[in-house]
Formats: C-alpha cells, sequence, structure tokens
C-alpha cells in the first residue's frame, strides 16, 4: 500500500511539514509490521491443529454442567431433611429436589413478617402464587402456574386455553448437580430470595407509593431457610433504597424482614363445591372453557377444609348419627401467649364443634397446646402441617383469620391466625363504651381477668370463623327486632345476632332494667347453618354439579328468615348490611344507645381512674371520652344509610323476590328526623366541661363540627341523592322524594331564621357547612378516580340529573329566609353570620 502525502505549497510552515513526513513515515512502518505479523498468523495456523468445539451451554451459562456431587455439597454443608433436602453452606443455599416433585402443583405464599412504621403490618399476606418446578436439559425452571383459565385435558378446546395461557418463568436456575442416587438434581436457590425477585419482595404497588429505586444487596440476607415434610420455609430481610420511605425518611431505605412459604400441594385434588351467593363463604373461581355454555363461564368453588366421613361410618352418617372425620381440624396455641389467655383461646375454636355437628360431624375441631421442646422438638409453628393461633408482642390493635388454600379445588391447606397483644385495648374500648352503663364489670378501664378473657374468646371464636371459609355477614345484625335485644331469655338462647361473623361487637341496646340481658353474639343459628351448608357431606353425589340440586334445597328451607341470610361487608348504601350495628330498626336502636352514652359521660372521670395509680395522667380518660364521640358518630352512620338506602337480598333465578328494594319512605323520613333532633341540634351533652378542661387546650368545637358536618356531607352526597332520583322516579308517590328531603333538612337545619332567635356557635358552622355543600352540588363534578369505578358501578351524570335544578331552588329559598331573618335578629354574632351567608350565595350564583 502506497502512502501518499501531498502539501500545498507555502501553505503550513516547514516545520510543520517535516514532523507529518515523519508522521507518515512511521506510520508505512507500523502498517508493514502489523500486516507481517497477520500474514505470519495465517501462515502458521495451517499447521496448527484445531481448537476443540466449545461445550453447547443451552442458553443458562451452566457451560460444563452438572459437577460431581461432593464438589457442590461439600463437607462444609449443613443439611436439613424435609420436603427438599436443603444445604447451606457459608451464606448459600442449595436445594436438592427429587425428580418425583418435578411437576408437581406447590403454592407459594409470602407474607411480611416484619416491617417499617407505616408499611403494613407483621403477618400481612403480600403474594399467593401456584408454581411447578419443571426441568428441561441442564436448567430448572421454576414457573408460576395458573388457574384462572381452565378446560378439562378430554376436551379439544384444551389445547387452546394451553396456548393461550403460557406460564411465566419466575427464575431460573442452572443444575449444579445430580444426586448421589440420581433420583434428583441440587440448584443453589440462594438469588431467588437475595436478589429482587418482586413477587417474593415489596408489593409493586408500595414500590410505587414510596418511589422505590432499586434493592440494596449490601443490606439484604437470608436469614435462614428451614424445611419441612410438606413445605419450606425462607426467611429474608429485604432493604430498599427509595425517595419517600414511610418512616426513617432521612435514610432513603425501607427494610422489612419477608417469608415465603412453599407447600406441597396434594397430588389428588379435593372434589370442589360450588358456590352460591346466598351463603357467605370464601370463595374462587377460574373461567372454565370446557363447559357446555356458549360463553366462557366462570365457575365459583368454596374454601373449605377436606373433612370426610371415614368408610365405615358412612351407614351411621347416613341415618343421622354423629361421626368424627378421617382427619380433624386442629389449632395449636402458641408456646408464646400468655399462660392466663390459652383456655380462652381454645374455647373460642372449640365453640365451633356445635356448628359442625349440624354438619353430620363430632370432634371435628380441636385446639390444642403447642408441644414444648422437650415434648417435641420437632414441633415448629412454621411446619404447614400444624395450624397456629400465633401470638404477637405488638402494640397493634388487631387480630387476623387468614387461610392457605389449593387453587385447584378450595381445599384449606392450613391457617395461621395472627393474634396481637393489643387487641386486649381494642376489646376494652368497646366493651366500655357499648355495656358499662348497664355492666358493672366494664366500668374500668383494667377487667378482672376472667370478664377480658371471655371477651377473648369471642375474638378468637370469630377470627376461627373466617379461617373455616366464612366471610363477614353483615346482614346477620339486622335479624333480630330492636326489642328482643332488651330480653334476656330471647338473648340467652339465640345470642345478639345469629352470626358471630359479623361485627355487631356488644349489646348497646340493652337498658340498666334489662337484668340478665346477653351482650354479645356466640356461634349462632347463622353459622351453624352455613357450616351445614359449606361441610356436609352429599354421599350420592360424585361431582359438583350433582350437590348442587341439594345445596339449593337446603338453601330454600330457609329462604325468607332474615336469621339465615347473608349480606356481604361493603355494600355502603343497604341500611340492613351495617357494619357495628344492632337490631332492625337503627333510629330505635341508636336511640338507646344514645341514652347509655349519657349514662356513661358523667362518670367518665370516675370510671377511667385507678385507685391504685393516683399517679397517673388523664391519657385513659381521654382515650375513652374520644371512643364515646366516636360510638355516637357510629349511631348517626347507621342512621344517614336509610337515607336513599337500597336493602340488597341475594335470590336465584328461580325466585320471584326482586334482590333490590328502596328503603320505604317512612323510614327515610324517620332517619331525617332522628338526625335534626339528635345531632343537628346541636348534642350539647358531649360537651362534659370537667372532660375538656382535662384533655385537650383545644378541638372541643371542632369535634362536635366534623359529626355535625360529614354526616350532612353523606346525606348530600353524589351517589346518595341519584339513588333518592331513581326511586321516585320508579315508585312515584310511594318514594322519598328528593324535594322532600331538602325540605326536611332545611327544617331542621334553619329553625332559627323563622324566629330570628340567636344562632349559637355550632349551628353556625353547620349552616355554613349546609351552604358549602349545595355550592358543591351546584358547581362540582362526580370524581371517581380510575382505579375504583369498576367496583363502584355507575355514577350519576350531575350536570344533567334533577340535582342542580334542586339546589339552585334550594339557595333561592335560604336566601330569601335569611333576607327576613336578618332584621329580626338581634344578637350581633348572629346577624354577622347571616350577612356573610347571604353574601356568600350571592357569589354562587353571580362568581367574581
Amino acid at each position: 500500500m502506497k502512502i501518499k502525502i501531498r502539501f500545498m505549497k507555502n501553505t503550513l510552515p516547514k516545520f510543520l511539514r517535516r514532523l507529518m513526513f515523519l508522521v507518515g513515515i512511521l506510520g508505512v512502518m507500523f502498517y508493514s509490521e502489523d500486516s507481517f505479523a497477520q500474514r505470519k498468523k495465517k501462515k502458521d495456523a495451517k499447521n496448527t491443529p484445531a481448537a476443540p468445539a466449545a461445550k453447547p451451554s443451552n442458553g443458562n451459562g451452566n457451560k460444563k454442567g452438572p459437577k460431581p456431587y461432593k464438589d457442590v455439597i461439600t463437607k462444609e454443608a449443613k443439611t436439613m431433611e424435609g420436603l427438599f433436602k436443603v444445604h447451606q453452606i457459608d451464606d448459600k443455599y442449595f436445594y436438592e429436589l427429587q425428580d418425583s416433585l418435578l411437576g408437581r402443583d406447590m403454592l407459594m405464599v409470602t407474607t411480611i413478617a416484619k416491617t417499617a412504621d407505616g408499611l403494613g403490618y407483621g403477618g400481612e399476606r403480600t403474594n399467593t402464587m401456584m408454581l411447578r418446578w419443571e426441568k428441561e436439559g441442564d436448567m430448572i425452571l421454576l414457573k408460576v402456574v395458573s388457574v384462572d383459565n381452565f378446560a378439562a385435558d378430554s376436551l379439544p378446546i384444551a389445547q387452546a386455553v394451553k396456548n393461550s395461557n403460557l406460564e411465566p418463568i419466575l427464575q431460573k436456575f442452572d443444575v449444579k448437580s445430580n444426586a448421589t442416587d440420581s433420583t434428583g438434581i441440587v440448584i443453589e436457590a440462594t438469588d431467588l430470595f437475595a436478589k429482587d425477585v418482586q413477587a417474593l419482595g415489596l408489593p409493586r404497588n408500595r414500590r410505587t407509593q414510596y418511589r422505590v429505586q432499586r434493592l440494596d444487596s449490601d443490606r439484604s440476607y437470608i436469614k435462614h431457610i428451614h424445611t419441612y415434610p410438606i413445605n419450606i420455609e425462607a426467611r429474608y430481610v429485604m432493604t430498599y433504597t427509595a425517595q419517600n420511605p414511610p418512616s426513617n425518611s432521612s435514610t432513603g431505605l425501607i427494610t422489612l424482614e419477608m417469608n415465603s412459604s412453599m407447600v406441597l400441594l396434594p397430588k389428588e385434588p379435593m372434589m370442589q363445591r360450588l358456590s352460591d351467593r346466598r351463603v357467605g363463604w370464601f370463595s374462587r373461581s377460574y373461567v372454565d372453557y370446557g363447559a357446555d355454555a356458549q360463553k366462557a363461564e366462570s365457575r365459583r368453588y368454596l374454601d373449605r377444609w377436606r373433612l370426610e366421613v371415614k368408610p365405615e361410618d358412612m351407614e351411621k352418617f347416613k341415618r343421622g348419627e354423629l361421626v368424627e372425620p378421617v382427619k380433624p381440624i386442629v389449632y395449636y396455641i402458641d408456646p408464646a401467649t400468655p399462660k392466663k389467655w390459652v383456655p380462652y383461646l381454645k374455647q373460642g375454636v372449640e365453640d365451633w364443634q356445635k356448628a359442625f355437628e349440624a354438619a353430620g360431624f363430632k370432634n371435628a375441631i380441636i385446639a390444642k397446646e403447642a408441644p414444648s421442646p422437650e415434648e417435641d422438638p420437632s414441633w415448629s409453628p412454621e411446619d404447614a402441617r400444624y395450624s397456629v393461633i400465633r401470638y404477637f408482642a405488638s402494640d397493634i390493635q388487631n387480630a387476623y383469620g387468614p387461610h392457605v388454600s389449593d387453587p385447584r379445588s378450595g381445599e384449606i391447606i392450613e391457617s395461621d391466625i395472627g393474634w396481637y397483644h393489643n387487641v386486649m385495648n381494642l376489646l376494652r374500648n368497646w366493651f366500655f363504651i357499648q355495656t358499662a352503663a348497664v355492666n358493672p364489670e366494664a366500668r374500668s378501664v383494667k377487667f378482672k381477668d376472667e370478664v377480658m378473657g371471655r371477651l377473648i374468646r369471642f375474638v378468637s371464636a370469630h377470627e376461627v370463623g373466617h379461617t373455616l371459609g366464612l366471610p363477614h355477614n353483615f346482614a346477620s345484625s339486622n335479624a333480630y327486632p330492636v326489642e328482643k335485644l332488651r330480653d334476656p331469655e330471647f338473648t340467652k338462647t339465640m345470642g345478639t345476632a345469629p352470626s358471630i361473623m359479623d361485627y355487631a361487637r356488644f349489646n348497646y341496646v340493652a337498658q340498666p332494667e334489662d337484668e340478665g340481658v346477653s351482650l354479645m353474639p356466640d356461634v349462632g343459628p347463622y353459622d351453624k347453618y352455613a357450616i351445614m351448608w359449606g361441610y356436609k357431606p352429599i354421599p350420592e353425589a360424585s361431582t359438583p354439579e350433582e350437590e348442587q340440586a341439594t345445596l339449593d334445597k337446603w338453601i330454600m328451607e330457609k329462604q325468607g328468615d332474615p336469621v339465615y341470610r347473608y349480606g356481604r361487608q361493603g355494600n355502603s348504601y343497604d341500611p340492613t348490611t351495617q357494619s357495628e350495628d344492632l337490631g332492625d330498626n337503627s333510629m330505635l336502636a341508636s336511640e338507646y344507645g344514645i341514652e347509655n352514652l349519657k349514662r356513661i359521660m358523667p362518670n367518665l372521670m370516675e370510671w377511667t381512674r385507678e385507685e391504685e395509680k393516683p399517679y397517673k395522667d388523664f391519657s385513659d380518660l381521654e382515650e375513652m371520652y374520644g371512643q364515646v364521640l366516636g360510638q355516637f358518630n357510629r349511631y348517626m352512620g347507621h342512621v344517614r344509610t336509610h337515607v336513599g338506602g337500597v336493602m340488597e337480598v341475594y335470590r336465584a333465578s328461580g325466585q320471584e323476590e326482586p334482590v333490590y328494594t328502596h328503603n320505604s319512605k317512612e323510614m327515610q323520613q324517620s332517619a331525617v328526623a332522628f338526625l335534626n333532633e339528635n345531632l343537628f341540634q346541636t348534642p350539647s351533652w358531649l360537651m362534659e366541661e370537667e372532660i375538656i378542661a382535662r384533655t385537650g387546650d383545644f378541638g372541643a368545637l371542632e369535634r362536635i363540627r366534623s359529626l355535625q358536618v360529614n354526616t350532612l356531607n353523606g346525606i348530600l352526597e353524589w351517589g346518595r341523592l341519584g339513588r333518592v332520583i331513581e326511586n321516585e322516579a320508579l315508585n312515584g308517590s310511594e318514594a322519598y322524594r328528593m324535594t322532600e328531603l331538602f325540605d326536611d333538612l332545611r327544617k331542621g337545619i334553619w329553625t332559627e331564621l323563622s324566629r330570628g332567635s340567636s344562632i349559637d356557635v355550632h349551628r353556625r358552622a353547620l349552616q355554613r357547612a349546609h351552604i358549602e355543600r349545595l355550592e358543591l352540588l351546584m358547581t362540582g363534578e362526580v370524581e371517581v378516580p380510575a382505579q375504583f369505578r369498576r367496583f363502584l358501578g355507575p355514577q350519576i351524570n350531575a350536570s344533567q340529573s334533577d340535582i342542580r335544578p334542586m339546589v339552585r331552588g334550594e339557595l333561592k329559598t335560604l336566601q330569601r329566609q335569611i333576607k327576613g331573618a336578618i332584621p329580626r335578629t338581634s344578637d350581633r354574632m348572629s346577624k354577622l353570620h347571616l350577612e356573610d351567608l347571604d353574601a356568600r350565595i350571592d357569589m354562587i350564583f353571580e362568581p367574581k
């Protein structure tokens, strides 16, 4: 190759021309040397034997293939026997999987074991997945298996379902070695828990909320992995860097301890029992593409324990005799539980014996104390063979009853009830506020052990009910007539509600003269019926479909009886399915409840004082005063729900009765009249000067204002007004019309206008709030965040509804009455208040 260097004459200095010429010469020398070297390599290559081809890697980076067992599981390994062998070598963990477990269905349940302040609570479940281990070449794939779509393998459409549901790979592992007996393989599982596998760590919504950036691997580690006969428990600490952590914001970190439990599911799934919304039950569903329907039909089935009749007892069972199940449901009490509470927790479990007797079983549910290490050194509360009531030393005021169930069949595999120590404070507050007026044993901030024990038993039974498959039944507390709740004989036989699964709490209806009346619910007639319906075997049926005629027959035998009605939680417009209520008439029940609160208030200082601790501050008084206000607010909420209320009673298509019925005109008018009298007329009895002087320097007026305004805004809410309008359109003069509602509210909130009397500070705030709410209805729009629209259903179109014409007319009426009252009002502050309201209405009609 020739190198040509040209210079434009006299364009560069002489020394630069010489320098460039020298560089060019050197370049030719270097190029020639490189060329020579390349030619020489090509010539020598002819006489050099070819290198052996690289071993295919199967795409997993494991180019050398599995190593000898002893080279992977060295002498330093600590080995644990269980579902898999788990080997620990320093900070690395190896799983030894038997070939017989490849392809088996397993359930991975991930929970937060310990958490940062403000980030949920210990025991909170974050994810549940069904998994399978599958081998492909020298790789092991951990796949997430979905049961959301299904078709029987015998049907042609099954292949289409499989093709449309490719299973995602949660993690890929190299086969490190084969087992010594060649019946299994060894993988390193460390990265499954030490790296950021999102499904096993902080959930996505929390990552978004706290603006999580990444997992900090230097501050994350595996605490331990334990293996048991049917499960493996991994406990690991994860630290994330975050821009907006819920606590310790200066660190920019979130640290939490996670637990992932991998449970082997039965080889043969239990037969499903199909659900029916007329009976409350935790259930799951999938789309059955093999069903004989001209659509993709959803199939929903119950979560329940596998309770089976022993073959030798089947004839006894058919004759109606009680029989013991093949395998009973057993709960162990955590060894960490204080000894004095153990008997009450056990009683809460075994209170369900009578419900299972209705299903044909005796000794179906049993409570035991956990064995000591001396009695059984291998026993562990983490072992999935054992269901445990776990006792947590925590200030959280809660208990919860989850369960782990097989997604293929609904079979409950195990359950660990979480019991937080401070739930006792919650129980004390409820029992004090709701019963102290009639119950001397509740007139203290520290109850006798036997009183607290009975309350623990009550909550224990409620949480056990959840683990058996029963959700909250919020229709239960509406079943009994209010006056029956004052009857000692009735309540001792029937309890205070037909189901312990409602939030009926304690009997606030009972009055001081109702001596001997029961104060709390037990496992009741609805609970026995529901357990029978879900658990009683139907021997003549061999498929879920063959059971349905019998299940429907059992339901129809109870239809029309409110004791056996199920009402779902979360229906905010149904006055018959409310939380914390009692009886079939919220106005009457709340009237009795308020009378009891009025009895408590004058005694609150005495009943919260501990004679043996005269040095204590007034924190108990402050807490219980807040409980009085909270209970009063619940009563107002119960009554408010009647306005625009719609009752939901589940039916089947073969029944003639409607599912949805608007609340009667009389009940709605009664509700507004109650609120006008008990809330909008200032409840001055709540302003106890001696209590306020000991519990706060400011805020007493604000508390009463918020009680009044929140209730008022809840009545004049878009959805509620939409139901009032629809009721009138459907039922005409039988409906409680919007014009009547607005008239009744005005007459209750603005009584001073017609008399020209002074308006107290509470009423002035309430009247301003009324005007502000009308302004919102006049000028605002219904705003529902996109993520809630599918849950909330249809929403009223504000601008095209009757709401704005109604509000415009109401504002004109109010302004006319305000103008007429101003010259008749002598109180200066009241006059200024009315003049201000007149100006506010002008600005609503003609905003600047």
